[in-house]
């Protein structure tokens, strides 16, 4: 039987995704490398090229080749990639091109003009701008909605984790709520009798960058497909064959920037691994912002505080910043796993960073649904800050609500994924000790394939082939399970 819609269908996606390419370096430019002056425009030329891919997802065509296509004899990945043609083009007709182009044209201003915002500690600046974001934001809300029939952020989390809820992330993290304070006192409490040497700066930004980069081979990154550039927040852009990574450096801590390097690199990593013979097809992405933060934080966290990896990350740390006491293999390896309530959610441990993803959830959820403006987010996040961590940080607005870009660059709805994907990778490591009991001898001893193969086999080259319920099971044997994260998280700072 002919597949002549389908294959229509599969051409028509190849060339937004070859679209889609020249947008996606332009964005990574304006946060690394464009000159300030340069932003009006790049800004104007990001929301012209966002209505031209919007145009493209949205021609009347399309709709006659995806129910003539949904006709025809396709094998079983040629139908998850229908499947995930269907919701595109459900997502894209949602939301008028006027709205897809204003939409792009405030978050770039407001994201551009909290660069210098932020130093300077101008809530009352930023707010005018994020007042636009957010109304467009709701706007975008509404008419996913009206199509999907989920609530309005429900249906700006589904553009992030498709199929994942509010009740769902309601019940997930107010079990957190419960047992996660104790944990932190516990923690803190035992820490407090340990001894720790700091590591004495300053720490050169080339030498840190240089560390960064032998880190990044470590964890395999591949640099002929990709790089590593600064920007004011670190992120992962790019596309699969050029992954663009950026970090953050401060001379007085190079943790910071180590390890944020080493999450960007998990990132990196699932890009660069997708299925090849099935890019520029919606079947090769990324499954879910949760699955990525997964793989993200298998890097950080799984290993980058695993107690074995402090072993194979001091000769580098030497090798660039010199040796001192403090980067002795157990002083190291207490440094990479210090409990310390903090303002800065990318800085944070992985015991405290799930009251920071709490704290965002539960401020952007009621703004998008109205219930409370931008005008009420300080007061409210000076109170979640306390209840959750137990920090004033009233009138630091630059650590507060300020610290983060997403919301100045309308990604509502993305939070949630932080936890979601901490959940996955102690759930996905889990499986890995059960089919590999000396997992974690192998860690030490430097033998990273054995984690960097069952994340290949199992995630990356999946891709969107399964939804993500489906991927989860098929790669550990069951559902999200949250359990595994509590017990990740007791064994290895308790145990």
């Amino acid at each position: 039987m002919s597949k002549t819609a389908y294959s229509a269908l599969c051409a028509r996606h190849v060339r937004m995704y070859r679209l889609s390419h020249l947008h996606s370096i332009a964005s990574w430019d304006q946060s690394a490398n464009m000159p300030a002056k340069g932003n009006e425009a790049r800004s104007l030329a990001l929301a012209e090229m966002g209505g031209l891919l919007h145009q493209l997802a949205t021609e009347a065509e399309l709709k006659g080749l995806l129910d003539a296509a949904a006709q025809e004899d396709l094998d079983d990945v040629e139908r998850a990639n229908l499947r995930e043609m269907q919701r595109a083009w459900r997502a894209s007709n949602a939301l008028p091109q006027s709205l897809v182009e204003a939409k792009s044209l405030a978050n770039s201003r407001c994201e551009h003009a909290w660069r210098s915002q932020r130093p300077a500690n101008d809530w009352s600046g930023y707010v005018e701008n994020l007042r636009e974001v957010v109304r467009l934001a709701r706007e975008e809300a509404r008419c996913l909605s009206a199509v999907t029939g989920l609530a309005p952020y429900d249906a700006l989390m589904d553009q992030y984790e498709p199929g994942m809820r509010s009740a769902e992330v309601d019940r997930v993290f107010g079990d957190l709520r419960q047992w996660l304070p104790g944990l932190i006192r516990d923690v803190l409490e035992k820490q407090s009798r340990e001894t720790v040497l700091r590591p004495v700066p300053p720490f050169a930004q080339a030498a840190q960058k240089a560390l960064g980069h032998d880190a990044m081979q470590l964890m395999g990154f591949d640099f002929e497909a990709g790089r590593l550039d600064e920007s004011a927040h670190p992120f992962c852009g790019g596309v699969p064959e050029d992954v663009r990574m950026t970090t953050r450096y401060r001379e007085d801590d190079f943790l910071p920037s180590l390890m944020g390097t080493i999450h960007e690199t998990g990132h990196g990593r699932y890009e660069q691994n997708l299925r090849r013979d099935w890019l520029g097809l919606p079947i090769a992405n990324a499954r879910s912002m949760g699955l990525h933060e997964s793989q993200s934080l298998s890097f950080e966290m799984q290993l980058g505080s695993h107690p074995g990896f402090a072993g194979l990350l001091r000769p580098l740390v030497v090798r660039h910043l010199g040796d001192q006491p403090a980067f002795e293999v157990g002083n190291l390896n207490r440094l990479l796993t210090r409990v310390k309530p903090g303002y800065i959610r990318v800085d944070a441990d992985e015991v405290t960073y799930p009251a920071h993803v709490i704290l965002r959830y539960e401020i952007e959820r009621p703004l998008i649904e109205g219930q409370i403006e931008v005008e009420d987010i300080p007061a409210l996040w000076d109170a979640k800050m306390q209840e959750l961590l137990g920090l004033d940080t009233r009138g630091n607005f630059s650590d507060g609500p300020m610290q983060d870009v997403h919301w100045g660059a309308g990604l509502f709805g993305y939070f949630p994924c932080y936890t979601l994907g901490a959940m996955y990778a102690a759930q996905f490591f889990a499986a890995m000790r059960r089919e590999t009991p000396d997992l974690d001898a192998r860690i030490a001893a430097g033998d990273l394939a054995s984690v960097f193969d069952w994340l290949r086999s199992r995630i990356w080259n999946e891709g969107s082939r399964w939804e993500t319920p489906e991927l989860v099971r098929r790669a550990s044997g069951e559902a999200l399970n949250p359990a595994h994260f509590q017990a990740h998280l007791r064994a290895r700072y308790l145990g």
